[in-house]
């Protein structure tokens, strides 16, 4: 039958015919197009009366693959799924797709219906439009701090103008190099609204204190300028300095913050340009005396606030400077107990987002029949089909749609508007509950996470490969630590790759006694494949597709084992050999599958976290139980985003180094010392007490937004003590001063704009650490970093960078004389000449 249909099929060129004058091209009538074509196909003859293929067969025109099966809602479907390509854009590529919609519905037959399953873009759209809110409440909250500060409307638009101008600078950079508008852009220009304000309000206020001594708004604006215009470079530069290690990492945290970083560089180096230029300008042109205070009403009684604040810090930092030793213990113990905070708090990689979709893997006794897996699907059908909670849902057993074998199937779950319905975790924890019940069927329900990186596919998300040549020693170990990863606490969703209880029909052929016969092994062979496996044996041509035509048996010939003894094999003779009498028949179970990993035998344990988990723990956890169990023969591995964690934080902790190490390189270069750039980064500890303090108190773990939250707090906490010894260093350099009483005026001088530039960011991150809207769960731990930083740095380092200045300037003198040298300040007076006067 096989061989008629293979030479009863054809499509060969048969050429033309070339006269003197015409010439006819050939066609011959050998392809055949449907299944009613094929039945008159003669396959023998008996006698002198054909045998033809519709009488020894059903010819039937069906699918290339009916071991598998699709639904869509309940009823029968296929599913398309479409992906963009890499560099383009989801949104855009999703308009496409839905503009030509209507075009396609009209080409197919009315009883085929188009349903949207799943759109990405939906999800992205939300999230762009919660982060353009919160950038616009962001904004509010940064006019609203400099407005509560300054007390008047001129005052408050001047530095308010940086925003836009530095907001728009950075989209026009963005543009230029091919960046797009998407979460973390968006964030990164968010976080930078409450940042580039600082330049413009700590020029503004120096212009504003030159005012009030009663000066012209265009000698102040000149004066109060050229007074704190190093500073705003410092603070400048020093700031894009900590995202230049970002640019320069590699792997997945290089190319997923590398926009981020580079957009909040350029919105920072545009606010240092607009401060340093058109602040001061409108400041002598707006600017007028004594229309910067109020005494009467609310100006009033935030103006008695802040002089009460004043006058309080002023003390304190007296009673704190007569207690410097105890000081500097506490500093060091902030340290102490940063350094441990970090090594014991829970490491996380990527947050689960909602993103309305829930991912649902099953999976039966191996064996299972495809009928069989059916059965046992559809009541999970039957359970999503009456949640309030699923809009839609697709259901596929079987060989397809990223499901490998009969005994397995797959389910995603479609989920209603956010505001109609709890968080996905929510609705697929009660998913996995009411599955349990299901007896006969595992299942495994999960969110799917927001970036998957490599690793094969999997049950799971985080994956635990072991590799060995010695196939039954990493069988045996594997099974034993999937028996201990399953009792570990934490984790959920534990599946395996290795599939070693498959029923299977081993066939021993006799080969002595099929020779005998003149029956080869191929023969054989040749005939079990052609009754029970799905050989193409000829192919349709027609003019859109290829249509394989395959020969099987029919199903109530292969539904049991015993089916097996009814085949024959056709000797030379021509008489048909049972091939009872060739093979011997056993049954047993077997590998269903042995699966490789760099060309070595592998098997791979997959798990997911339950909330509140950390995937450093679950991590360590794996790792622990398998160097107890496994043999020195087999290695051993993480993939996929358990992989891209191990080593995206072992690559943070070297970009936390380097990002301190460049802000040092950058603040000696500008300071022209070695002693200072350590005073301006003494209050890093308590910035990095703080953030790991709140991510604690939140219950979230520091995964890479956060990280990159406290790599933000570097360039954000520094600006304080920048404000403070820039000025203190001119004070002792002009009016000859010992250093408590130079550092002790710098922090009073520069107390307000330090406390506006610190309000400003703090309001400007507040919305991000709320956490509301689509994609907030991971925002969240970035802001709740920088704000937790900010509260504490803002609090001790206003009294541990007036200590240490005073210690490390003592330890500068004390170095230069031990040289030969003589005191900075006496340095200055030689090379100046006599000290000048200085306002305050």
């Amino acid at each position: 039958v096989a061989q008629a249909l293979g030479e009863g099929n054809s499509n060969l060129p048969v050429g033309s015919l070339s006269g003197t004058v015409r010439q006819y091209t050939v066609q011959s009538s050998g392809k055949l197009m449907n299944a009613e074509e094929f039945k008159p196909l003669i396959v023998a003859w008996r006698g002198d009366a054909p045998v033809r293929l519709g009488e020894v067969a059903q010819v039937i025109d069906s699918v290339e693959n009916d071991r598998q099966a699709n639904w869509f809602d309940g009823e029968r479907g296929f599913v398309l799924a479409i992906q963009r390509q890499p560099g383009t854009n989801t949104v855009g590529v999703v308009d496409a797709i839905r503009k030509v919609l209507p075009e396609l519905r009209r080409q197919v037959p009315a009883a085929v219906n188009f349903n949207i399953l799943y759109d990405r873009s939906l999800s992205i759209r939300d999230s762009v439009r919660d982060v353009q809110f919160t950038m616009s409440l962001t904004v509010i909250l940064v006019v609203l701090v400099i407005f509560l500060f300054l007390r008047n409307v001129s005052a408050t638009v001047i530095p308010s103008l940086a925003v836009p101008l530095s907001v728009v600078g950075a989209c026009a950079g963005m543009y230029l190099l091919g960046f797009s508008l998407n979460n973390l852009s968006l964030m990164a220009l968010t976080l930078s609204v409450g940042f580039v304000v600082d330049d413009a309000v700590v020029m503004l206020e120096n212009i504003v204190r030159h005012l009030e001594t009663g000066k012209p708004p265009l000698q102040a604006a000149f004066d109060g300028s050229g007074e704190v215009g190093f500073t705003i470079l410092s603070m400048t530069i020093s700031l894009v300095a900590v995202f230049i290690p970002v640019l320069f990492m590699g792997g997945i945290v290089g190319r997923l913050f590398h926009e981020f970083a580079l957009t909040i560089a350029l919105a920072i180096l545009f606010s240092g340009f607009v401060s340093l230029t058109l602040t001061p300008m409108m400041c002598s042109r707006f600017l007028r005396p004594g229309r910067h205070s109020h005494t009467e009403g609310l100006y009033g009684r935030a103006e008695r606030v802040f002089d009460a604040a004043h006058a309080f810090y002023e003390r304190s930092l007296r009673a704190v400077l007569k207690r410097k030793g105890t000081c500097l213990l506490l500093s060091f113990l902030i340290l102490g107990a940063t350094v441990w905070l970090f090594v014991v708090s829970p490491k996380g990689f990527l947050p689960i987002e909602d993103t309305g979709q829930i991912l649902i893997r099953t999976e039966a006794q191996q064996g299972s029949s495809i009928s069989n897996m059916t059965q046992l699907q559809q009541q999970l059908v039957a359970i999503v089909r009456e949640d309030a909670d699923v809009a839609h849902f697709m259901s596929v057993v079987g060989n397809s749609g990223g499901v490998n074998y009969s005994h397995e199937g797959v389910m995603v779950l479609t989920l209603r508007d956010r505001s109609e319905r709890p968080h996905a975790s929510v609705v697929a924890q009660r998913m996995r509950d009411l599955f349990a019940q299901v007896p006969g069927l595992n299942t495994y329900t999960s969110l799917p996470p927001p970036l998957r990186i490599g690793g094969a596919s999997t049950k799971s998300l985080y994956q635990f490969t072991m590799q060995s040549p010695d196939t039954a020693t990493l069988y045996r170990d594997s099974t034993l630590l999937l028996q201990k990863v399953h009792a570990l606490p934490g984790l959920q969703n534990v599946a395996t790759d290795l599939m070693l209880s498959n029923p299977e029909v081993r066939v021993s052929i006799n080969r002595d006694k099929a020779s005998a016969l003149g029956i080869t092994a191929r023969q054989i062979e040749t005939a079990l494949s052609l009754s029970y496996g799905t050989r193409e044996v000829s192919t349709i041509l027609a003019p859109t597709n290829d249509f394989q035509v395959i020969l099987e048996l029919e199903p109530r010939f292969r539904d049991n084992p015993n089916t097996i003894d009814l085949l024959y094999v056709r000797a030379p003779s021509g008489s048909l050999i049972p091939l009872t009498t060739l093979v011997n028949r056993t049954t047993g179970v077997g590998p269903l599958v042995v699966n490789h990993q760099g060309q070595m035998p592998s098997v791979t344990i997959s798990f997911d976290l339950l909330p509140g988990q950390s995937l450093g723990s679950a991590v360590e956890a794996v790792r622990g139980q398998a160097e107890g169990i496994l043999s020195d023969t087999i290695n051993t591995s993480f993939q996929g985003t358990a992989q891209a964690f191990q080593s995206s934080f072992a690559g943070l902790w070297l970009l936390l180094v380097m990002s301190v190490v460049v802000i040092y390189i950058v603040l000696g270069i500008l300071y022209e010392s070695f002693i200072h750039p350590l005073t301006i980064l003494s209050g890093l500890p308590a910035a990095g007490f703080g953030a790991l303090v709140t991510l604690s108190i939140f219950g979230k773990d520091l995964d890479l937004y956060a990280f990159v939250g406290i790599i933000m707090l570097i360039g954000i906490v520094k600006k304080n003590a920048i404000m403070m010894i820039d000025f203190a260093i001119g004070a002792q350099r002009r009016q000859n001063l010992d250093p408590q009483e130079a550092i002790l005026r710098g922090a009073l001088i520069r107390f307000r704009p330090i406390m506006m530039t610190t309000m400003a960011a703090f309001m400007g991150t507040l919305p991000i650490a709320l956490g509301h809207g689509a994609g907030a769960e991971s925002r969240q731990p970035l802001g709740l970093a920088v704000v937790g930083g900010l509260l504490t740095s803002q609090l001790l380092t206003l009294y541990l960078t007036p200590v240490y200045y005073y210690y490390l300037d003592r330890f500068q003198q004390l170095l230069s004389r031990s040289r030969g040298g003589k005191t900075p300040q006496w340095e200055y007076k030689e090379k100046y000449g006599k000290p000048h006067s200085i306002p305050g």
